[in-house]
């Protein structure tokens, strides 16, 4: 089977969050692709999702990464996503990544924001999402994909916030970043039902609640 091709995003509209993580104005734009091998390798500036799974009762979908991981094995996450191959659309990614890692499917995906992360074993842009799991009846049930996914649970922003500061259990690094400017502002939203929207302007791909509609031209 031939290597997955990997997207390469150039940080240079970006200066500042390319290097800061988490910081900066979250521009990127793809400018080639590489086999996903070569990006680990030589730790290329790519592009890569992640999905917040969140339920009606405000508590967040957090799993343990599995020990065959090629970054951050083992460690607890709170995200599900992964790389923007070659041609392949952010938004597009996220529907695809959230179905592949939790078995969830959901009609509308709510942008949050975009932010660079880089360290010594990765460099991406960040394209951070928040879904809604309606229950199994309208979002299915969430089935972790046994590759990625060791093991998962819901928990409240509490004992997410306990997770996030209790040594004995990792967190991701890249992921921490995002769930702490989450926590930090973009959660009080989550208690009004409606989603940041500074990213979104008057893009016709979102609905009027704010959510990305996958039915709309270019959503998909």
């Amino acid at each position: 089977m031939p290597e997955e091709l990997v997207a390469l995003y150039a940080p240079d509209d970006d200066p500042g969050g390319s290097v800061g993580n988490g910081v900066g104005n979250g521009v990127g734009r793809a400018v080639g692709t590489a086999p996903r091998s070569r990006v680990r390798a030589e730790n290329l500036p790519h592009a890569a999702t992640a999905v917040l799974l969140v339920d009606d009762a405000g508590r967040v979908y957090v799993h343990r990464r599995t020990e065959t991981k090629d970054v951050f094995p083992g460690l607890w996450d709170c995200w599900a996503g992964g790389v923007v191959t070659a041609g392949e659309d952010p938004d597009e990614a996220a529907y695809r990544e959230l179905a592949e890692e939790l078995g969830v499917r959901v009609p509308a995906l709510e942008p949050l924001f975009r932010h660079w992360y880089r360290d010594d074993r990765t460099h991406y842009l960040a394209c951070c999402y928040r879904a809604r799991w309606r229950g199994e009846a309208l979002s299915g049930p969430v089935v972790h994909q046994p590759e990625e996914v060791a093991e998962g649970r819901w928990m409240t922003l509490a004992e997410l916030r306990e997770l996030l500061g209790d040594p004995a259990r990792p967190f991701v690094p890249d992921g921490r970043v995002g769930i702490e400017r989450y926590l930090a502002g973009d959660a009080a939203a989550d208690t009004a039902g409606d989603a940041p929207t500074s990213d979104r302007g008057n893009d016709a791909r979102y609905d009027v609640h704010g959510c990305l509609d996958p039915t709309a031209d270019g959503a998909r």
